[in-house]
């Protein structure tokens, strides 16, 4: 009898996964994926065992797909060079920093909410979730005389260009071409910038490896916060008492979102590769394998989440593995939290917000809904 592990194609893990994501933990919770050339971690105990084991399980690749468009940086690195480059931009992403931004991001979420509720109509993802993500990371890498516009422009030809090398491809010139206009805009404005200039005083990074982890930073910081932000609304939209409960009680927003980062992590998965032959959930893996770890699988093992597929607002987050764990841990995690809260306090305080058009999550690696369209009527009649 054939197992699914044979069977599973691109296609089946970047529609719904998590059908087959189940059935291949149940097989085993270690699996080779031939249309991924990769093993896939499904089970919450191995996930993590592989993610604090960066002496096994290592970035350190020149494989890995985000160092083929922008360079090394603290996501393609292990060990004291990780260290070297996450370090100095450590300070404005930790928990009490983060904390200052509270008013500023809930201003403008609450702007760009309100902007699109007196149109009538609007992109949540598109309208809300990105501006929202790139307005906060520019203000927190503190780059002057850069346009948002252009930033989501640059984020979003990098994430492309990522996805490609994922399945596979080489990196387009757009990639290439995001990346360069990227690096002369923090070139340009490092000298302004009091956190490139307190990175570049440190004397540990050159201005080529500034840019390429301001790179990192943008495209995981946007990436996480607007994905998970979308996601966010489409499980919000889709369910009119959701709006209605969290309107009545905001003490709820924080446990729905945790909710949602669960049973649908932004970035589905973080690759390592095998540094020797180890042996993994019963499988000999060889050194030089690539090794998948599927955080949407491991957020719905039935061994720590009872009735994994199900919405629980009740749940201890803690087990969750959304932002990873170990050394690659995200560095954004208190933004991306501050940033999803934010957005959606905003949406439920504009009364009235219905569906139009929700798209579904898809997606290999980054998931997240094209569009979340939003209505509103005008009277806010829908919900009352």
């Amino acid at each position: 009898m054939r197992m699914i592990a044979d069977t599973v194609s691109v296609a089946d893990l970047s529609a719904d996964p998590h059908p087959i994501l189940h059935r291949l933990r149940s097989e085993a919770p270690v699996s080779w994926i031939s249309a991924l050339h990769a093993w896939l971690v499904t089970g919450h105990e191995l996930a993590i065992q592989v993610m604090l084991d960066a002496v096994t399980f290592t970035v350190d690749d020149p494989r890995f797909s985000t160092q083929q468009v922008i360079g090394p940086s603290m996501l393609s690195l292990d060990g004291p060079e990780h260290r070297r480059h996450r370090d100095p931009f450590g300070g404005p992403f930790r928990a009490v920093k983060v904390r200052e931004l509270q008013d500023y991001a809930d201003r403008t979420a609450s702007r760009l909410v309100s902007d699109l509720a007196v149109g009538g109509s609007g992109d949540l993802r598109a309208e809300v979730a990105g501006p929202l993500a790139v307005e906060v990371m520019t203000k927190v890498l503190d780059l002057h005389d850069v346009e948002v516009a252009d930033v989501l422009t640059w984020y979003r030809q990098i994430v492309d260009a990522v996805h490609v090398v994922t399945e596979g491809g080489q990196v387009p010139e757009s990639g290439h071409e995001a990346f360069a206009a990227l690096k002369t805009a923090v070139t340009r404005t490092s000298s302004a910038s009091s956190l490139l200039k307190s990175v570049g005083k440190t004397g540990t990074l050159t201005i080529d490896e500034i840019a390429s982890n301001v790179a990192v930073l943008l495209f995981g910081g946007i990436v996480t916060s607007e994905s998970s932000s979308a996601i966010a609304f489409r499980f919000l939209l889709d369910d009119a008492s959701l709006i209605s409960a969290l309107r009545d009680d905001r003490s709820l927003i924080r446990p729905f979102v945790e909710e949602t980062f669960r049973l649908e992590p932004s970035a589905a998965a973080v690759d390592r590769y095998a540094t020797a032959d180890v042996e993994l959930g019963g499988k000999e893996i060889s050194a030089g394998d690539l090794v998948r770890v599927s955080l949407s699988a491991a957020n719905r093992d039935p061994a720590v989440f009872a009735d994994p597929d199900g919405f629980d607002m009740d749940r201890d987050f803690g087990r969750s593995v959304t932002f990873a764990r170990g050394p690659h841990s995200c560095l954004g995690i208190h933004l991306a939290r501050l940033e999803a809260v934010a957005a959606v306090t905003a949406l439920v305080g504009e009364p009235g917000a219905i569906a139009r058009h929700l798209d579904p999550i898809t997606g290999l690696v980054f998931r997240a809904p094209d569009k979340v369209v939003a209505n509103w009527p005008g009277d806010g009649s829908s919900l009352r």
